[in-house]
């Protein structure tokens, strides 16, 4: 399955659930303390980030999302150190306040890349939850989904009457569920548990078979439309009432902190499905941000532009047949990676060896490799009739299908010119027998600081000549 990238900014999405403050220790330690058998940790950093729900609404936002966050802190300094980590996430925060209650704070205290020990400050949630049902009723129209956070603190007690509320209203409502009650989840669009807490309340699965038929009983028990669950090292199950199950393995390079992979997987669920993605696309998505974000300290989120990297790397999306509009934001990224850009140009009607090897030696001169091609009505002005014998779409098909391509778009006129003007690349490229002022956009690329290449065909080896081979 070919796995894209959604415009995730079409989408709008309301958090709901506990939210925290993760407050992050730095420092390096070599001697153990006097007082007590512990490691004595040097603080060289400190570090606030958003926890809990509130991690939810952060990789929402990262990923473009327009989104808003309702839950419940104290009036106290970490509140306000958690409302500036999220302003500059561009989380719009909806809190309700409450005097005397301390904001959930859990500080972690980190050296080497490992975690000392964790000091958890927090009491149970106030009964405030119909304030927040009823400041959830208050952005249920415009939204397009709902993501509601359960970490089991109390800000959720009210979740019948939420999604109740959610589906009168025909929005759809993902829960991360926590506890043995999933009774209390009754009705939602879809529940993500992790493994264990899905058998805590199914009962034990020894086999995949097993596992499937206590997913759909559950579906059927608590009129649920899909499962998502994650099963950590194997990867998830997805479970959805019209289709089949699908199995996603993992895609993990290394695990180094399985710290706030939940909030991921359901975060990026969410946004593809308020994208338009269907089900197990969303899924698939999921299943490679969680792959990536465990490879990150801490709480993390992953951004459009980590996807697609992490596509490309697989030889899917972030790649291929893209138009200019399309190709240009995926430069500025690519550039941002501190990537070196490669660009040629050329009809590549009738691929042979000789293109094969030519681009093949383009790609070795940096990381990213843009080939512009001519259309069809270019070819034909250039070549004259009955060229082109491959139509455009063909044409950049082959070319995309080459491990050295990575991006190809197309161009109406009969010289690129403009197109590398827009793009301005590292290194432009042309096969033949051209000296570079010759080359069309080798002004633009000069002057840009950029480089201009001549590269030798094979001799022999042209489209013209095994066309006319071919008539022959």
């Amino acid at each position: 399955m070919t796995i894209s990238i959604p415009d995730f900014s079409r989408a709008s999405v309301v958090v709901v659930g506990d939210v925290m403050l993760d407050r992050y220790l730095f420092g390096g330690t070599s001697r153990i303390s006097p007082e007590a058998p512990v490691p004595v940790v040097h603080v060289r950093q400190n570090e606030d980030r958003a926890g809990g729900a509130a991690n939810v609404a952060v990789n929402l936002a990262r990923l473009g999302v327009r989104t808003t966050l309702l839950g419940v802190v104290g009036q106290d300094d970490e509140a306000g150190a958690l409302e500036t980590a999220l302003r500059g996430s561009n989380v719009d925060c909806n809190f309700t306040s409450i005097p005397g209650w301390p904001t959930i704070t859990k500080t972690r205290v980190q050296s080497r890349g490992q975690q000392l020990i964790r000091l958890d400050r927090e009491e149970i949630v106030p009964d405030v939850q119909d304030a927040l049902t009823r400041e959830l009723d208050r952005y249920l129209q415009g939204a397009n989904a709902v993501v509601l956070s359960d970490y089991g603190k109390g800000s959720l007690n009210d979740v019948t009457a939420m999604i109740d509320a959610c589906r009168s209203a025909g929005v759809p409502v993902f829960v991360d569920p926590k506890g043995r009650n999933f009774e209390k989840y009754r009705g939602a669009t879809l529940l993500t548990p992790n493994q264990n807490e899905f058998e805590a309340v199914a009962g034990t699965c020894t086999t995949d078979d097993e596992l499937v038929e206590h997913a759909r009983k559950m579906l059927d028990d608590l009129d649920l439309s899909a499962l998502l669950i994650t099963r950590s090292e194997k990867g998830m199950l997805l479970i959805d009432e019209n289709e089949e199950p699908e199995f996603l393995s993992t895609r993990a390079l290394e695990v180094y902190d399985v710290t706030g992979a939940g909030d991921t997987v359901i975060a990026v669920l969410a946004a593809a499905l308020a994208s338009g993605e269907s089900l197990k696309s969303a899924a698939q998505l999921s299943n490679l941000a969680a792959g990536l974000v465990v490879g990150k300290i801490g709480v993390a989120s992953i951004t459009p532009s980590d996807l697609r990297v992490a596509l490309h790397r697989r030889g899917q999306g972030g790649r291929g047949l893209v138009s200019e509009d399309e190709l240009l934001p995926l430069v500025v990224e690519a550039r941002e990676r501190k990537e070196r850009i490669i660009m040629t140009n050329g009809c590549f009607d009738v691929l042979h060896a000789g293109h094969v090897a030519y681009l093949e030696e383009a790609k070795g001169m940096g990381d990213r490799l843009i080939v512009a091609i001519n259309d069809d009505d270019s070819v034909r002005r250039l070549k004259g009739d009955p060229r082109p014998v491959n139509e455009l779409h063909d044409r950049m098909a082959v070319l995309a299908g080459l491990a050295s391509v990575d991006w190809v778009v197309p161009f109406s006129e009969d010289t690129p010119e403009r197109v590398i003007g827009a793009v301005l690349p590292d290194v432009l490229v042309k096969g033949g027998d051209y000296r570079p002022e010759e080359i069309a956009g080798s002004k633009q690329v000069l002057r840009n600081g950029g480089e201009v290449r001549v590269l030798a065909f094979r001799d022999g080896q042209s489209s013209s000549r095994i066309i006319d081979k071919l008539r022959g």
